[in-house]
Order: C-alpha cells, then structure tokens, then sequence
C-alpha cells in the first residue's frame, strides 16, 4: 500500500496550505527569482506570484470554513445521544478513506 502515504502526504500539504506560515513562502520565492533571474522578472512574473498568493487565500478561507463546520458538527455529535463517537475523529482520516466509510454506512449515498 504505497498509495496511502502518498495520500496522506498529499492531505497533509493542502492543511499546510492554509496556515499564515505559507503565506511567507510568496515573497521569498518572489525574492529568490528576482535575485537568481532578474532577466525573467517582469510583468508575467508579478501576475504568477499574484495568482499564487490569491490561491493560498483562498485555501485559507476554505479551511477556515471547514475548520468551523466541524466544530459545529462535533458539538452537536456530543450532544446527540444517539451518534457514534468514532465520527467525530473522522476528519482526521484520508478523504478516500472517509468516502469509504460513508459507502459502508449508506451504500446507496454517491
């Protein structure tokens, strides 16, 4: 199982995505490529640096919201006598593995 590693790898850089230390990461980049290669600075480099930065604040307002909602859902989770404890670690799971978990509980959901 080679793949799971990966995976994990792979959720684990989206979470680091939107943390307030990635945004650091732009401007040194953008520093490094005007120091390495100023020749190749220019307009289109600015729009790339742009767009990256845009991105990271988009993931970040994304994890916000999903950071939020979970919260919500393990409180009411707690509250609810009747719901099953081992859904509220379940967003520590691979998305792969929480699809296969919902298809075990629900297999008609898609």
């Amino acid at each position: 199982m080679a793949a799971h590693p990966f995976r994990h790898a792979l959720t684990r850089l989206g979470e680091l995505t939107g943390h307030t230390h990635a945004f650091f990461i732009v401007p040194l980049y953008g520093a490094a490529w005007l120091l390495l290669d100023r020749e190749s600075f220019n307009w289109h480099s600015i729009a790339v640096l742009a767009t990256w930065f845009m991105t990271l604040l988009i993931q970040r307002a994304e994890h916000r919201d999903t950071l939020a909602l979970h919260a919500k859902l393990d409180e009411l989770l707690r509250v609810q006598d009747a719901a099953r404890n081992e859904l509220m670690t379940i967003d520590r799971k691979d998305p792969e593995e929480i699809e296969s978990e919902r298809q075990k509980q629900y297999p008609t959901s898609s």
